[in-house]
Order: structure tokens, then sequence, then C-alpha cells
């Protein structure tokens, strides 16, 4: 994969399915690397594979089409060029879509009423003055914001607390074929200082489900609960009484609720380490009652909403690399295993007694399944484009064993070819995430460039139990930095693999493991350390999540503090590095990468600093389309000068660099 085969994937969301299971609807999306924009279309799939996938919407980006209960209508959210996410409509017989909503800031997916006769949603309600709400006033012109409370801004969003989150219900009039027949206005039902997410009908269509934080401590917490509304805003009730985070709400017919929630925090509501998320009844006290084993299992789908199917719950699982998907009977049974091995479940629907999910694997972003009668029917080819480009490379599963005789799973991905092949040791942020079974493009671009990757999921990871996830709580940096440095040496007696030629990279968490080992050895050739959390003292005055974040991973002992702080070693640091950062990045702020930076740079080590403009901590995922192809050949341009190969050689004429630096390490010089 070619840094410009950004625009050959095809990244097909969650899908929808009809109330008689006959047609699946999915959004494909796609990067527009000459517009520098992302694009998005609905395809319409039959579950019973008669037909291909075909395209049935023409707008700018719509994603998250939902079918209503009486399978006339598709709502769906479409964003207009430079425009926000609002709702259309677009009737399943034929004809135009009609757009339904205005907001200035956008919407939230569509939840269509048991009737087919109302759509709830969420959207932003900026306060009067602010966000483009006076014409002719920008950003620059606003009145000062007084901060009063811990949880003020978000990554990738900015300011959240003057334009809360809120629950709206739009009637649908019955002469909606009428293209020209006007709409009624939505009307909305909450209001307050809290945010609302994940609206929901109840099965009568009287009520409305949503989750939001309204205790006493909310603002220094992070419990969330499941709260009641009528239909015209009256009798909002709280339905759960937890100390844990619920999501997803959704009503079985006989009105019982489950939720996808990680059942307990803790006493403060804070302890969130390695907490795993798993489907939950909810009693009539509003007790929470896991329907699997949080200490075991994790939900991984990216399904927005809490998948019913008769009497069960579907839910993809994290398992070693994987998303399973499982079916969850509601009575406590056993669960039953749909879909596992070598791939991951992204998006689960349901309807007509058929089962479509979104899969992906290690060539392919995702594509379709059915599953119904017992058989799996592979429905789509969105993979198609990239994979016929030959450049689609396969990983190789292993396991090694730490010093203390810990087991380490991960992957080793290398190019045809006998080798050898320098190496990149890749390193996954969070830390509570897993590396698995899907297309990444951050490794299939650096093996088409003629490197071994090699990636684990060290202690830290999520996708093998909380335990796993909780072994470096207080302890960063020990045992994941043994796991991932024995990975490594396991694989590099690969004779496809050159051991005397490895780099090192990773990105947040990755950026900071990644930063800590080059202080502790030179042995690797350089390093790219991007968008890292490197100090947790100034991270807890900068970041969106510094008030609870360093506190639960690394605790508040000072000494312990500076031992995990991967800034605090990097005056050791002799290792060439590239420190990529993003200029409105509020999960690790820029002022972590600039400090590294200048530390290098001041002592004569090899550096640069790469900066981008107008983007948050996702760039490298959801970023402009020419910034992460821009992102793509610096860091080809970086690993071309200092770990050059046949596929990525460089410049023509060796770059003049420094035969020694003031420290006294010998520089490479590029070839």
């Amino acid at each position: 994969m070619r840094p410009d085969d950004l625009a050959l994937l095809r990244t097909p969301g969650v899908p929808t399915v009809s109330p008689d299971g006959r047609m699946a609807v999915v959004a494909v999306e796609r990067l527009d690397l000459e517009a520098d924009e992302y694009r998005g279309q609905l395809w319409a799939v039959p579950t019973d594979g008669s037909a291909p996938a075909r395209p049935i919407s023409a707008g700018h980006r719509d994603s998250a089409p939902a079918f209503s209960p009486d399978g006339r209508w598709l709502a769906y959210l479409g964003a207009e060029r430079g425009g926000k996410p609002q709702i259309w409509l677009l009737a399943t017989a034929g004809g135009e879509p009609r757009r339904l909503t205005d907001h200035p800031l956008g919407t939230w997916v569509p939840v269509w009423s048991p009737d087919s006769r109302r759509l709830a949603y969420v959207a932003r309600v900026p306060e009067p003055g602010r966000y483009g709400t006076v014409e002719g006033t920008g950003p620059e012109a606003e009145p000062p914001r007084l901060i009063t409370t811990l949880r003020y801004r978000e990554d990738g969003v900015g300011f959240v607390a003057d334009r809360r989150r809120q629950v709206f219900v739009l009637d649908l009039p019955p002469a909606l074929h009428d293209g020209a027949a006007p709409l009624p206005e939505p009307v909305q039902l909450t209001s307050g200082d809290a945010d609302c997410a994940d609206a929901t009908w109840r099965a009568d269509g009287g009520a409305l489900a949503f989750v939001s934080a309204r205790h006493p401590r909310a603002d220094r917490d992070l419990v969330r609960d499941v709260y009641e509304i009528g239909v015209d805003g009256s009798g909002l009730r709280r339905v759960t009484a937890t100390r844990g985070d619920c999501a997803a709400p959704v009503y079985c017919p006989d009105g019982t609720l489950v939720v996808t929630a990680v059942p307990d925090l803790g006493p403060e509501g804070v302890d969130f380490v390695a907490r795993q998320a798993v489907p939950c009844r909810v009693d009539p006290d509003g007790a929470l009652q896991p329907l699997l084993d949080p200490e075991h299992d994790h939900r991984g789908d990216e399904t927005p909403g809490t998948v019913l199917a008769g009497d069960a719950v579907l839910v993809g699982i994290q398992r070693r690399g994987a998303v399973e998907l499982l079916r969850v009977p509601l009575d406590g049974a056993a669960p039953e295993v749909l879909v596992d091995g070598r791939f991951t479940v992204r998006g689960i629907a349901a309807g007509g007694g058929v089962v479509v999910a979104t899969v992906a694997h290690d060539r392919s972003a995702g594509e379709l399944i059915a599953l119904a009668g017992g058989g799996r029917r592979l429905l789509t080819a969105f993979g198609r484009p990239l994979g016929a480009t030959g450049r689609v490379h396969r990983m190789r599963e292993r396991t090694a064993t730490a010093p203390d005789g810990y087991p380490v799973h991960g992957w080793v991905t290398a190019p045809a070819g006998p080798g050898p092949h320098p190496v990149l040791l890749l390193i996954h942020g969070g830390p509570f995430a897993q590396y698995g079974w899907t297309l990444f493009d951050e490794t299939q671009v650096l093996v088409s460039a003629g490197y071994a990757v090699v990636q684990c999921n060290p202690r830290g990871s999520s996708g093998y139990g909380a335990a796993h996830g909780r072994a470096i709580r207080g302890a960063l940096g020990t045992v994941d930095a043994d796991d991932v440095l024995a990975f490594l040496d396991a694989a590099l007696p690969d004779p496809v693999l050159d051991a005397e030629r490895v780099g090192i990279l990773g990105g947040s968490y990755g950026g900071y493991l990644t930063t800590l080992l080059i202080g502790r050895t030179s042995r690797f050739a350089a390093a790219i350390s991007e968008r890292a959390f490197l100090d947790p003292v100034s991270f807890v005055g900068s970041s969106d999540i510094g008030w609870v974040f360093p506190d639960q991973y690394v605790g508040i002992d000072p000494t312990r503090i500076a031992a995990q702080s991967a800034l605090a070693g990097a005056g050791a640091i002799t290792t060439p590095t590239l420190v990529v950062h993003s200029e409105e990045d509020w999960r690790c702020p820029v002022e972590q990468g600039a400090r590294l930076y200048v530390e290098l740079k001041r002592r004569g080590v090899p550096s640069e600093l790469l900066l981008f403009p107008g983007e948050g901590h996702e760039l490298s995922r959801s970023g402009r389309p020419r910034h992460r192809l821009a992102r793509f050949e610096h860091v080809l341009r970086w690993w071309a000068r200092w770990l050059p190969t046949p596929s990525n050689p460089g410049p023509a004429e060796a770059e003049a660099v420094e035969s020694e630096h003031p420290i006294g390490r010998t520089a490479r010089v590029a070839q």
C-alpha cells in the first residue's frame, strides 16, 4: 500500500437491515485526496446475495442509515460540502431524499419511533452568540468563557460547556411524500448543563431513554446513568442508580432496559483502568445485572446502540486481536459464538430473522456478511480496489515469552522476498486498546515500503481480560516495556528480518513507550514519537482527560510519577527522533511533543518536529485526507534517511548528516 492508495480504501460503517430481512443498507466512506475531503454513499445490499451491492444515494457524505420499523423509509445523516451532518429521509420505494433538520452544529444518528412516525436524535445546542449563531461574529469576537468545571473541552470538538448535547424529537407529517409540504420544527426535550447521548424509544412510543450525567458529583467522576423522559418533555427521571458508565440503552418489548455498561467504576467513580464494558440488564430498582463477565469480556464493536435479536443481545467482544460476534441470551444462558477467528466485527444489525455484520480482516477494512439459518454469506467486495493492487500484505501471528514468563501475543508482517528487511517495532496507543485482525493502513504502507513490521499487545492492552489491562497501573514502562522488547527479540532471529537495522515508532501511549525506550537504550536506528503522552505533570492541566487519566494510570506519588515519565528520561536519548503532533490535539496537547523536540534539539540529537495545523488527536485515522497523505510521506522520508530500503531509498543524493554530533554517537548516513 502506497500513501496515495488511501484513495482506494473503502470503509463500510454500521449496517441497517429492513424489517423483512431482505435488504441491508450501509454507508461506505472513501477519501477524496484531490478535493481534500471525505465522501460517503449509501449502498443497498440484498441479504440473500442475489445481486451485487449498489449505491442508492448521491449525497456528499452520507452515513448512519436506519430503516423505519414499517420499512417505508430510510433515515440517515447527510453532510453537504462544508456543512454539518443533518438528518435526511429517503423513501424505500424511490424518489428524491429530503433534508429534515438544520442544526448549526449538526446532529447524531436518527432513531425511529415504534410507529415509524417520529424520529429522535441528539444535537448540540450552542449558546446564543457563539458558534456562528450571530452572522458576522467570528470566534475571536465572542465574549470570554468563564470555566467552572473540570471537563470543559474535548479532543476533536473543542469547548463543550457552551454547546451541550440535547435530545430532540421530530414528528413526520402525513404528507411527507409531498416535497413541498412544510416540515414541523423539532421539539427539544432536554435542557440544562449536561450532555445527553444515545436516545432510544420505549416500546410503547410514550417516552425515550437516554444517557447523561446529572448527579451531584457529575463533574468529578465518570459515572453516567440512564434517564427517561416523556415525548412531551415531562416526567424526567433517573432509571439506573449505579457507580458505572452506562451507554446505548434499548428497551425490550416487555419494557425491560438493556444497556452496554462498565458496571462499577469504584467508590469515587473514576476507577476506569481496564474496566470492561458488557451488556447488562437493568433491574426494576435500577441495578445492573451483567450478561457477560466484565473481568473476561469487553465490547469492541462500533455499533452506536445495543442490538436486540429476539430474546438475546448481539455484541462484538474483543478477543486476542479479534472482535467476535456473540449472541448473548437475556435469561443468562451461555452465549453463542456466531463469528470468531481472524476477524474484527465492526458493526451489527438484525431484522427479519437475518443478522448482518460489518467484518474486517487483514486484507479489507470491512465487508458485509449475512447470517441466517445457521449459514454465513459474504455479501460485498468493498476491499477489492485496494486488494487488486497486489500491495496488501498478510499478517503472521506468533507468541513470545516475556522475562517473567508471561505470554506476549502479536504479529509480524513482512514484504515479499527473502530479505533480510529492516524492522520497525510499532506500538499501539490506548494503552487499553488492541492491534489485531483488520486492515491497518500504517502497517500496510510501511511493509510496502520494504519494512518488516512487528506489533504486539503488551500488558495494558485490551482483548485479554481485565487483569492483563490492569497490569501496568501505577507501573507504566515496566512489564509493558518488557513485553514489546521480548516480542521484538523473539521475532528478530527470523532470517527475513534484519536484526541489525531496527527502528521504533508509536502514537499516543505508543509514542510514550517509544520515547521511554529510546531513553533507556540506543539499539534503535531511529524513532518516531507521535501525539505522545510524555509528561504526567503538565498533562494534568492541559489534556482534556488530564484531570483523571494520570492519577489513575500513573498515581499521585511524586517519586513514582517521575519514574514513569518519558520526558524525565529524555536527557539520555541519543536516537534520531521525528516528533509528530497536531496543533489542536487536546488529548495529548502539543506542548508534550514540543518539549521533547526542544530537549533533543538543544543537545544536538538529530530530530525534527512535524506539526499539523487544524488537526486533533485523531489525525492518522480521520484527519484531512491530504494531511494523512503528507503524514505518510514524511514518515517514509524519515525512515529512508535512517533505514533506507530498495522500495524507500530516500533522495537520489545522500542526505548530509553529521558523522559525529555533540553527544558522541555516530549518526547513520542515508544511502
